[in-house]
């Protein structure tokens, strides 16, 4: 699958986006418009509190806005009944925080999102150990999470998150947790997907080194987007390192 071009119709869709939370009193987001092309890669930038995560979560059908539109692959989401099917088919979600199941083996964990689809046993694990293998932990596959480093450990939720071959995968602060070499190996590794798979990749982040590998790059404060500055296209750059 290649990525699209700059004129293919728009993978995500944002229309007056509001969101308040009334328990709290906080307008986290207010009236966000964007569209996020097939393929793209981009990075969502703004001081904590600013809506970062909020806009993340309601792309990713993980919260309801207040007011507007939300499109996720030509799908209206407030016209579905079934969010989950969409968050099992069309969307990867990489977290700081990595979330795997402390007794389960890395291929365990990879299958997690496969157990909503009709593969047997054995295509999940081929699967797995395939993603593993693409994510460079071949040799990791029977190990538990605590027998991996932060960045294996973020490397299997990577492949988790690519389990179903979602056309789109949202990172929240994926390096957050990381050494600034392992950070790169990690970011290095979720742009060859987006550039050699076609996905399309959102990251939210604190770190400006984080963001330059993003085509475009988004500012946001106080839930409102700023300003959207577009970086070196991906046919411009040079390959990561396999």
């Amino acid at each position: 699958m290649e990525p699209s071009k700059d004129g293919a119709p728009p993978v995500i869709e944002l229309r007056g986006v509001q969101k308040f939370y009334e328990d709290g009193g906080v307008q986290a987001l207010r009236g966000i418009d964007l569209s996020i092309r097939r393929g793209e890669a981009v990075a969502v930038m703004g001081p904590s509190g600013c809506g970062k995560s909020t806009l993340l979560n309601i792309i990713g059908a993980l919260d309801r806005p207040t007011a507007g539109e939300v499109i996720v692959d030509g799908q209206p989401l407030h016209r579905l009944r079934n969010w989950d099917r969409i968050r099992a088919h069309k969307i990867g979600f990489v977290f700081q925080s990595f979330y795997l199941l402390p007794n389960l083996t890395a291929t365990e964990n990879v299958q997690i999102p496969m157990f909503e689809s009709d593969w047997t046993l054995a295509q999940r694990i081929d699967r797995a150990v395939n993603l593993l293998r693409l994510v460079g932990l071949g040799d990791r596959a029977s190990h538990l999470p605590r027998q991996l480093s932060i960045g294996q450990r973020q490397r299997v939720a990577i492949a988790r998150a690519l389990a179903n071959e979602p056309a789109i995968l949202l990172a929240d602060e994926p390096t957050g947790s990381l050494d600034s070499r392992t950070g790169k190996e990690i970011m290095e590794l979720l742009l060859s997907l987006n550039r050699h798979q076609g996905t399309t990749l959102v990251v939210v982040t604190h770190d400006p080194s984080v963001a330059e590998y993003a085509d475009r790059r988004i500012n946001m404060l106080d839930g409102r987007i700023t300003n959207q500055q577009s970086v070196v296209p991906p046919e411009m750059r040079e390959a990561p390192p396999s």
